[in-house]
Order: C-alpha cells, then structure tokens, then sequence
C-alpha cells in the first residue's frame, strides 16, 4: 500500500505548501496542527466513547439522526466527531451533539495508530464516503466495531474497478455497512460484500423532524402574512438571475431567497434588481416597510430548513453547477419543488419529478411555465404537493434500523 501512503503524504505536504495562499488550505493545515496534543487533553481515557466521522457537511446531516438518537437513547457513551473538510468542521466545531469536534489527522500508518491509542473508541461510525485505507486497518486489527451508514455505491467507484483491490479489502473490516439502495446493495454483492443492511437515507428522519417541529421565525412570518410566498434556498449567481426575472414578473407574489453563500456583492445586487423592493432578515426589524417589500434576503445561517414552512413554492439552487442541495427540506413540508438541470447524482431528486412533486427547468422560461402552471390549475397544485410530503414521510425509518444494528443485544438506556 505504499502508493496510498505516498500519495496521503503528497497531498499533506501540498496543501502546507499553499495554505499561505489559501484560505481553505490554511485552514486544514492549521487544523491539524498540534492535534494529537489537543486530543489528549480534551478525550478522557476513561469514557465509553462512538466515534462518528464525516467527510464535510453533507455528510455530517447524514449522520447527524444518529447521533442525537444515541445521545436520547444511550447516553452512557460520549460522541466523538471528526471531519476530514474545513467546510464541515469551522460550521460544526461547536455542534452540542457531539462532546467533542476535532479534524481527523491525516490517514498515516503512525497517525492512525496514534489516534486510536489516544481517543480508544468502543466503536466507530464512518458517515457514507471516507474510506480511510490505515484507519480502516487499524480498527480491523484493534477489533473495534466499524460500520458504515448512508453509504452509496455506484457502478464507477474504485471497488468496482480491477485497480481497486485494496479498498475491496478494506470493505471487510467493516462489521456492518447500512447502505441507502438496493442497488448499492447488489453492486456489493457482486464482490463477496454480504453483511449489507439496506436501510434508506437518514435525511429524510431530519427533514421530517424539522417539518414537525418547525421553529417559528416572527420575521419571515410578518412578510409572509396575507400573501403567496415562493422560497428559494441554497441560491447561486446562475439562479440568482433566474429568480431576479422571476421576482419582477410576479409583482402579486412574496419571494423568499437565501443565498448559499453570505456575499455581500451578490446580496447588494440582487436586492437593486428587484423593482418591488428587498429586505434583509437581519435588518427586517430596522425597516418599517419590511413587510411591503417584495423580496425578503436570508441574510444569515441555520434557519432555512424552517422558512421552507412558509412557502407555497420552493426552487432549490446548486442545479447550474456541481450539483443540486438539499431538496427535501422543501418537500418536507409538501411543496412542489424546481432545481435546475444538473441533479442527476441525487436520487430524491429523481423520485420527486416521477412522481410530479418537482420539476427540472434549464432556464429562466421553463421556471415561469411551472410556476404558471401550477398557479392556473390548483388541482395538479395540490396534487404536486401532496406527492412532495407523502414521499419524506414514506421513506423515514433509517435511523431506527441504524441504531438497532449498532446497539444489537443492548437495552436502551
């Protein structure tokens, strides 16, 4: 495995090299500084410890419904939390769900080694992706505990490719893998991969908690009050422009857009281009008119999975770049649902448009059909979201069956 372990210590020495020129990189190197210290410090030696992994943030909501239910329901064991991402530990560092959030050290014989002498998990849970070849090794020759949950397998990823030996063994030393398909289930059984548990996608236990209990937002509730309101969430540029001409062209309608990105640039302009006038969620109290204007501008983290709550329609960005975000938020709470073209990777996102709760637009032409569409017949309105909610609240259950395979034989607390 020498190659593996060549190209981790190449990758390690090149994002030191440039963290002075980046902000990401330095913030991954930084990180890492001094960790083995800090672990030893902050990790009691004598506590039951889980150790949950994730790669970023995408990951991290994955597993996030498991490790608030082995908080509610086996409270004796402290949750360790590592990311391998800035971009899932600076947001989650402080996460209450976790007693401890540290960047995982990088995946070195000696690193792997250490790390496990130092936090000595009774079991570890790595979160979809991340198959760390040392760490693997390491906790098969420890005898920990390992499973993997929410894992996806596609017919293109490296365990199905003759050069992918060493991460087809690696599969072995997970005791269980809970996997979100039957397809990935019987990719990996075409490899010998037996001790498979098909048990959906945890998100959707996530979403459906947060529908259920939905925080009260005063501010969007005062814009929304007394008329249509269409939410757009996790927005970029490309959609950005889109949604400005949509805005313009609906002058009756409320919009509500978060951006995915706090840029004030982008903020600024998008806030000019609208005629009937824009309010921002941290200043809404300041304006007098707030409620008057047109477009309300989530200006701020952590409350979009609930303004979804107030919308009659919802557009989800990301679909003119890499990818689409986190449709389910949305259809949680039965809205019929628009994104953009490139969706194809996320398969809640193919279910809902055959099922007629979401619909795939290319421009700015098709998004005004559909939402004329919707707005001229309110029986395939109703019917579209009606579709969207019965969908989530379907497919709940991963994390029960998760928590039932970890803690086999064990009485709940």
């Amino acid at each position: 495995m020498w190659w593996y372990n060549l190209g981790i210590g190449v990758y390690s020495g090149a994002v030191k090299m440039v963290s002075p020129f980046m902000r990401k990189a330095a913030l991954w190197y930084q990180g890492r500084r001094d960790i083995f210290r800090k672990l030893e410090q902050a990790v009691g030696s004598s506590e039951r410890i889980i150790w949950f992994h994730a790669a970023s943030l995408g990951e991290f909501e994955q597993g996030r419904p498991v490790m608030e239910a082995v908080r509610e329901y086996y409270p004796s064991y402290k949750i360790l939390l590592t990311f391998f991402s800035p971009s899932g530990y600076e947001i989650r560092r402080n996460y209450s769900g976790a007693d401890w959030v540290f960047y995982l050290p990088a995946d070195t014989p000696r690193n792997a080694a250490r790390f496990l002498d130092t936090v000595k998990p009774e079991m570890a849970v790595f979160i979809k992706y991340e198959f760390w070849l040392n760490y693997l090794a390491e906790l098969s020759r420890r005898e920990v505990p390992t499973y993997i949950i929410s894992a996806v397998f596609r017919p293109d990823s490296i365990f199905f490719r003759p050069w992918g030996g060493a991460f087809r063994r690696a599969l072995r030393s997970f005791r269980r893998l809970f996997v979100q398909d039957a397809d990935s289930q019987a990719l990996l059984a075409g490899i010998g991969v037996t001790n498979v548990t098909v048990a959906g996608d945890t998100r959707f236990d996530r979403v459906g908690r947060i529908a259920d209990g939905a925080r009260r937002l005063p501010a969007v509730e005062d814009f929304a009050a007394g008329g249509t309101v269409f939410v757009a969430g996790s927005t970029w540029p490309p959609d950005e422009e889109i949604l400005v001409r949509l805005i313009n062209a609906n002058p009756g309608m409320k919009f509500i857009v978060a951006p995915h990105e706090m840029d004030e640039k982008r903020i600024k302009e998008m806030a000019g281009a609208v005629r009937g006038g824009a309010v921002r969620y941290t200043e809404y109290g300041e304006a007098d008119d707030g409620g008057e204007k047109q477009l309300l501008i989530i200006d701020t983290i952590g409350i979009l999975s609930s303004v979804y709550g107030y919308g009659s329609y919802a557009y989800i960005g990301g679909g003119f770049g890499v990818g689409i975000h986190n449709t389910l938020e949305a259809a949680a709470f039965g809205i019929p649902v628009a994104f953009g073209p490139n969706y194809a990777k996320f398969r809640e996102a193919r279910d809902l448009i055959s099922l007629g709760a979401a619909r795939s637009i290319s421009s700015y032409e098709e998004l005004a059909v559909w939402l004329a569409s919707l707005q001229s017949d309110r029986q395939a309105y109703g019917r579209a979201a009606a579709e969207a909610g019965a969908y989530v609240r379907s497919h709940r259950g991963a994390t029960e069956i998760i928590l039932r395979g970890l803690f086999e034989g064990q009485e709940r607390e």
